[in-house]
């Protein structure tokens, strides 16, 4: 068998373009990058979220993340506050058009969430059944193997 001709690889691969696809026609609707609508949202969901969390969250390095941050401070849409359980730490929270931003990209005229609420409505045997063989595959792939030797 061809590994880089595997159909399972390959349906994979067209799923992950497929969403990232439908979430750049969003942004770029919005004005924003498909890292800032992702760091936009995981903000709002979670207020208050560092830096560093989002980085990981997002899977970026902290370096990345804090240039995207600073992006989104310049144009309005975060801001930065000094945490009130750490002083040391800065937290970042949505402004008032950062939320708006986010409905625009994420409202009514979103294609991403309009395709998501159609996922949604699938039978829950079969995304149940779904989401088991991809646990599975994921243990797979992320388990290490021990070295005999």
């Amino acid at each position: 068998m061809n590994l880089l001709n595997n159909e399972l690889l390959d349906s994979f691969i067209r799923i992950q373009k497929a969403l990232y696809s439908l979430m750049k026609e969003d942004a770029d609707r919005a004005g924003l990058t498909v890292v800032q609508l992702k760091a936009l949202y995981k903000i709002h969901r979670s207020p208050n979220t560092g830096l560093r969390e989002l980085a990981a969250s997002l899977k970026l390095t902290n370096s990345t993340m804090s240039g995207v941050v600073d992006r989104l401070v310049s144009n309005g849409l975060l801001e930065r506050e000094v945490s009130t359980a750490d002083r040391r730490a800065i937290t970042l929270k949505l402004t008032e058009d950062g939320e708006q931003k986010l409905q625009e990209a994420t409202g009514d005229d979103s294609s991403f969430t309009k395709r998501i609420m159609e996922i949604t409505k699938m039978d829950p045997e079969d995304k149940d059944h779904l989401l088991r063989i991809h646990q599975q595959i994921m243990t797979i792939l992320t388990t290490k193997e021990e070295n005999h030797s």
